[in-house]
């Protein structure tokens, strides 16, 4: 998810690193605009906060239906990321 967000970023001719700046880019310059529904820039949110409790906490525990879920939602994310670069 982050680095199909980042293709947009790239396009525009920015660069970033941080999962938390991609998201409020893709926010401010896609979602306010109403070319990117808020959805995916929240889903985008939703899994950077998973990702630093995966990473940083050691009670964090992904099941097998969270795993399945995750790589569901990621393919849908990058589905719609690819229908906005093509658009713009």
């Amino acid at each position: 998810m982050f680095h199909s967000a980042r293709g947009i970023l790239f396009g525009d001719g920015f660069r970033e690193k941080s999962h938390f700046a991609l998201a409020r880019y893709l926010e401010d310059k896609y979602a306010k605009k109403n070319l990117l529904e808020i959805k995916w820039v929240e889903l985008l949110d939703h899994y950077r906060e998973t990702r630093h409790d995966d990473r940083y906490s050691t009670s964090f525990f992904a099941t097998q239906a969270d795993a399945e879920k995750a790589l569901n939602s990621a393919g849908a994310f990058v589905e719609r990321i690819k229908e906005l670069a093509a658009k713009i």
